[in-house]
């Protein structure tokens, strides 16, 4: 199976009440980690590059790492969608080098800005058979490039969303509900401690999410900085010389519940990366005297491969849909 846009993945999300997992990739091991718990999970899935990622592994180098995953589970579907992308002009490479997804974050923008944008990303990717993601709504947090401060934040404006998605004839639309950016999504003093001393983020807006799919009907919604942060990590990390302190993520059972509703992609990315920092500081810590990149490399793919899985199963609840 060749590679693949959103638009059946998102139809049959939508009707059948989960989501798609975009996971974003950098290197082999993370590309082999996703993709190997999606083949065995049959679960379709979104792999996706954003700015920094292209900066660091070459787009050529990504592209070919994404069809060798095509060409080893040819039974999945699988997109190729830009994260993020800041300009035309990153968009129109990536349509012209291949992606079948992109996403034009033009969400910093004054409304009328981010549409006119939007709608010349859409026009020339339409062209080519590509399909758009949007957004509407600013998160806070950092992620590659991406650097919003909290108080710059804003909620998804439910009355926008039907203007937007007309003018700019995009495909999915990325909404602000509360999630954020990287592994340090929320400072200690907006979070409650639970009977055992872990923090709690406050709970996600689905009243937002709610408004905004009445107002679409049928139409996919997108949640981005959707990362557990998965405790079992940061302790790994910070007992193998790391320095994470109060880092939390978005609640599993509120994932997927968003889901369950109109939420027909999930990014993921922050998980990946504590799953592999944390797992490559224990084995140094364990073998000093190692030097090899495949014994590192090689139990960190494998839980990669196993939060993925889990993912699928318990969260987005997209196993057995490919």
């Amino acid at each position: 199976m060749p590679l693949v846009t959103t638009t059946e993945m998102f139809k049959k999300a939508y009707e059948g009440g989960y989501a798609i997992g975009a996971f974003n990739v950098n290197n082999m091991e993370i590309v082999q980690g996703i993709t190997e718990a999606c083949r065995e999970e049959k679960a379709p899935v979104i792999l996706q590059v954003s700015k920094g990622a292209r900066a660091y592994a070459n787009h050529t180098y990504l592209v070919k790492l994404v069809e060798a995953a095509v060409a080893e589970c040819p039974e999945i579907p699988i997109a190729l969608h830009l994260d993020h992308g800041p300009d035309f002009e990153t968009c129109k490479s990536c349509i012209d080098g291949g992606f079948t997804s992109v996403m034009i974050d033009a969400s910093s923008m004054s409304f009328e800005e981010n549409i006119a944008v939007t709608k010349k990303v859409v026009e020339y990717a339409h062209d080519h058979g590509v399909v758009v993601e949007a957004e509407l709504g600013t998160l806070a947090g950092i992620e590659d490039d991406v650097k919003v401060e909290a108080h710059a934040a804003s909620y998804t404006r439910p009355e926008e969303v039907e203007e937007f998605v007309s003018k700019t004839g995009c495909d999915s639309l990325a909404i602000a509900i509360g999630t954020s950016h990287g592994a340090y999504k929320f400072t200690a003093a907006q979070c409650t401690r639970n009977e055992q001393g872990i923090l709690v983020p406050p709970p996600l807006r689905f009243d937002v999410l709610e408004e905004v799919s009445k107002r679409l009907p049928g139409f996919p919604i997108v949640l981005h900085g959707s990362s557990s942060v998965p405790q079992n990590y940061v302790k790994m990390i910070n007992e193998n010389g790391g320095k994470m302190p109060d880092a939390v993520g978005i609640p599993e059972e509120e994932l997927r519940h968003a889901a369950q509703l109109s939420v027909c992609k999930i990014n993921i990315d922050s998980d990946l990366r504590l799953a592999m920092t944390g797992t490559i500081r224990a084995f140094f810590n364990e073998h000093p005297d190692k030097f090899d990149p495949r014994e590192y490399l090689k139990p960190a793919r494998a839980n990669i491969k196993e939060l993925v899985r889990h993912k699928l199963v318990n969260v987005l609840g997209c196993a057995g849909k490919a």
